[in-house]
Parts: structure tokens; C-alpha cells; sequence
């Protein structure tokens, strides 16, 4: 991705999680929104993508921020709205590994069947395929004392490579004084996105890197930075860190909760379409495929909308993409109502994929997989959200039909069944037309197949051809 080189006026307040999650930056240097890898097509899903998940149990909250900010770590710094002062016990260092293994166990999929012999009547078990799913210059010294400014130092700690300060603020052109002096470059208009949350009485966790505890951890990445708080509100703030966004942001939001589906209560949530069946060439493009049904969805909705991608049990998946999450790797996520004791293995469906032990409770944990594609100008409120009481199972899956490779004289029913291949196959051509976007001939042209012929009006043969 290209990055520009910061000028004294940079703006530099880039939303590198949540939007919320405001990557601000110290000397020159340049932001990007890079890196949201998914799933095991090895490309970039969504760019500006940013992911964060968040484990509720009653007012109990751990949010865990991936940051997918790439650059000098010396420019690196984070701001977050968060409703309490929280003590050094309450933040914690992450796995990113687990990210990825959550990213992976939810991310949309393929799964292809092969069709049936027409002759008999067995079919074989999908092979399930995961969807390539899947933060500056120094600012002048202001004079003032911290307390003139009304900003207080709440707290400081260090844990692991991050020193984080927790501060409060009576006014948010003190907080924005304040965080100039100490070397950040804040944009126009930063003053105005940080008022809302200083006049509910929200604090702001500041995270930098701590370069000799960074160096020391022998990673050339940002580690996730987790934190836990009781709060009576189930939201997201994704307002500040749209001050100098430029174009649409993505969030993926993993919730984490016991028992429900989560939606938002302030926008619609949507399901992806899905179980649509699509060309076998699908298989090798998965990736782009599914980022242009992404965007042709949300720009059907007029980019106000949330979508789900998937609703599971965490015991288990049917099929499964990746195989399900450990109780070690939840607890690591913050899932803390889990009992020691293991909940025994599911009985596998006709079309589970991992056939490995479960080692979490079938019934203690639904993941709700959230993504949103959002601006300034759709977006203008915190996302809301609730648990509802649905349990159903969902999760967003596009089918591809392997044909059978035998002979017509068979039997009947393999001369049939060849005979409305190129039907099936055009019907494919047009599923994924209406799931993209794309253009309907130049798919039948990739397939290897005639453009369907257009359609005429209904009244051209109606008294036949050429007729006077």
C-alpha cells in the first residue's frame, strides 16, 4: 500500500482497530490500514480492516484490539475511549495467533460437493474451504502544566511493549493541548471527535511502544493489547477515529458472549447472503470473490448496515473452516465464565469437516462474527449493541457442485443429468453475477460457456416474425 510522507500538518489520527481505536503517531512517519489476512487464500481481504474482539458476560468486558498498523514502531501510538480508570491487572498482552485461529475458524467459505452418481444415490462428504477469510511530525511544546489543562495522569504502566498511560480530561481542547505537548500530531477537528466522550465522563487509554521491551521480545509485529472493565453499556466507539479517515473503514467484530446472538440496536444487522452455488472456477478466486460480494451487499444497503458472517457455538463447527478454538485460546481471548471441566465431543454431522477432540463447552460460548464497512457520513453514531435470544446457527458459505464424470448410456438418469449440466452451469453464471456485481457475459466467457441470448420482449413473437 502506498504511504505518503507526513508534512508538519499532517493529519494523523487514523483509526488503526476499532475507528475508535485511533493510531496517532509520533515523529515523521506515514499510516497505512494493511495486513487484514484471512483464511488460507494467503491475500489481503479487506484492506483498512481492522479487528477487535469482545467477550461479555453481564456488565463484565475484555476487549482485545488487533492493531494492523505497519511502520516504524517508533511512530506507533494508540488511543481509546474506555468507561473506567483501569489498574495494571486489567490490561494484558495478547496472542495474535489466536486471532488468527478465531479469524480462521469463522471466516466465510467455500464448500464444493461431488454431484451423485445419477445411477445411484450416495453422495460424499464437502471438503470445506475457508474464504481467503481472513496508524508525526513533533508538535510545538504548549506551555501548561498537565493540571492547567485539565488532563490528569490517571494511571501509567508498562506491560509487555507498551507504556499506557490512562488519562482523564475536563475539556477535550485541553486533552488535544495536552497530547501535542507530549509529541503527537493531532488533526483538525480532533478536538471536536474527543468532546463526546469527555463530557460522558469516559477516560483514554494512550498505549505507545516501548522500543527496548519491544526489541526485546524478538517480534517484528504488534502484539494484541487486551483490556477488561465493567460497563452497563454494550457499544463500540468508532466516532474518533473517523477525524481524518479518507474513503470507507472496515471492522470485523468477534462477540464473544454465553449464550445469544449479538446485533447492534442503532443500525440494521444483516445476514451475508448464502449457500449460494457458484462456477467451479470460484475455487481459485475465492478471495476477490468473496470481497466483491462484501461490497456489492453493503452497497445494496446503502452502507448502513452491519453484517453477520457467522453464528456458532464455539464446541464445534458443521463444516468447519479451521478447527474450533481450545479453552485455553478462549480464556486468552477473555472468555471468563469458563468452567474448568470439558464438556464431552459432539457427535459429528454428515458434514463436519474437523474430526478433532472438542475442548471447549458445547453450551458456554457463541461467537457472533460482525463485519461492517463504514463512514463517517453513515456511521455517525457508536455502535449499540445487544444479545438477542437466537441460538441458530449460521455462517456464510457459497457451494460449488463437482459433475459427475460419467457416460449417458449408463442409465436414464445420466442422460438426463448431462443434458441440464450447461442449464445448471448457466444458473451458476448468473447466481454469481447477483452475489458480485459482475458482469453476467464476462462470467459465462471465464466458464467457457455461450452468453445467455438477451431477453426479448415479451410481444416479439406474437404474431411471428416479419409478419405485416
Amino acid at each position: 500500500m502506498k504511504r505518503r510522507p507526513l508534512t508538519k500538518n499532517s493529519v494523523m489520527f487514523v483509526a488503526a482497530v476499532l475507528g475508535a481505536f485511533v493510531t496517532i503517531a509520533r515523529p515523521p512517519g506515514a499510516g497505512a490500514f494493511c495486513g487484514f489476512y484471512v483464511g488460507k487464500a494467503d491475500s489481503s481481504l479487506h484492506n483498512r480492516s481492522s479487528r477487535v474482539v469482545l467477550a461479555r458476560d453481564g456488565d463484565h468486558t475484555v476487549i482485545s484490539i488487533m492493531s494492523d498498523y505497519q511502520g516504524p514502531l517508533a511512530q506507533f501510538a494508540m488511543v481509546v475511549p474506555v468507561p473506567v480508570v483501569l489498574e495494571r491487572g486489567q490490561i494484558h498482552v495478547g496472542d495474535s495467533a489466536v486471532f488468527k485461529h478465531l479469524g480462521d475458524y469463522s471466516a466465510p467459505r467455500l464448500v464444493q460437493y461431488d454431484d451423485p452418481d445419477p445411477c445411484e444415490t450416495e453422495r460424499v462428504e464437502p471438503l470445506a474451504m475457508a474464504a481467503g477469510a481472513p496508524a508525526a511530525q513533533n508538535a510545538a511544546k504548549a506551555a501548561q502544566p498537565a493540571d492547567a489543562l485539565g488532563v490528569t495522569v490517571e494511571a501509567s504502566y508498562t506491560v509487555g511493549e507498551y507504556d499506557i498511560v490512562i488519562l482523564s480530561a475536563m475539556q477535550s481542547d485541553g486533552l488535544a493541548t495536552w497530547l501535542k505537548r507530549e509529541g503527537y500530531v493531532m488533526p483538525a477537528g480532533a478536538a471536536t471527535a474527543l468532546e463526546p466522550y469527555i463530557r460522558t465522563g469516559m477516560k483514554f487509554f494512550v498505549a505507545r511502544v516501548n522500543l527496548k521491551a519491544q526489541a526485546a521480545t524478538g517480534l517484528d509485529y504488534l502484539r494484541p493489547i487486551q483490556f477488561a472493565f465493567d460497563s452497563p453499556k454494550f457499544m463500540l466507539p468508532i466516532r474518533l477515529g473517523m477525524v481524518n479517515s479518507v474513503g470507507s473503514q472496515d471492522l470485523i467484530i468477534f462477540m464473544l458472549t454465553r449464550s445469544g446472538r449479538v446485533e447492534t440496536t442503532n443500525y440494521r444487522t444483516v445476514p451475508m447472503t448464502t449457500g449460494t452455488d457458484v462456477p467451479d472456477f470460484v475455487r481459485d478466486d475465492f478471495t476477490r470473490v468473496y470481497e466483491a460480494a462484501f461490497a456489492h451487499q453493503a452497497a445494496a444497503n446503502d452502507g448502513r448496515a452491519l453484517f453477520t458472517e457467522y453464528v456458532w457455538n464455539m464446541g464445534w463447527c458443521d463444516p468447519c473452516a479451521a478447527p474450533p478454538l481450545s479453552r485455553d485460546e478462549l480464556r486468552e481471548l477473555g472468555v471468563f465464565w469458563l468452567s474448568d471441566a470439558a464438556a464431552p465431543a459432539p457427535q459429528p454431522g454428515p458434514m463436519m469437516f474437523w474430526r478433532g477432540p472438542n475442548t471447549t463447552s458445547s453450551t458456554d460460548v457463541i461467537l457472533t462474527r460482525l463485519h461492517v464497512r463504514y463512514t463517517a457520513d453513515k456511521f455517525p453514531e457508536d455502535l449499540m449493541f445487544q444479545q438477542t435470544g437466537d441460538t441458530d446457527n449460521f455462517q456464510t458459505r457459497y457451494v460449488i457442485h463437482r459433475p459427475w464424470q460419467g457416460s449417458a448410456d449408463q442409465c436414464p438418469a445420466a442422460k438426463a443429468y448431462l443434458a441440464g449440466l450447461d442449464q445448471q452451469r448457466a444458473a451458476d453464471a448468473g447466481n454469481l453475477a447477483d452475489l458480485t456485481g459482475w458482469n453476467r457475459d464476462s462470467i459465462a466467457r471465464r466458464m467457457g460457456i455461450a452468453p445467455p441470448a438477451p431477453d426479448q420482449p415479451w410481444w416479439s413473437d406474437l404474431w411471428g416474425s416479419g409478419r405485416s
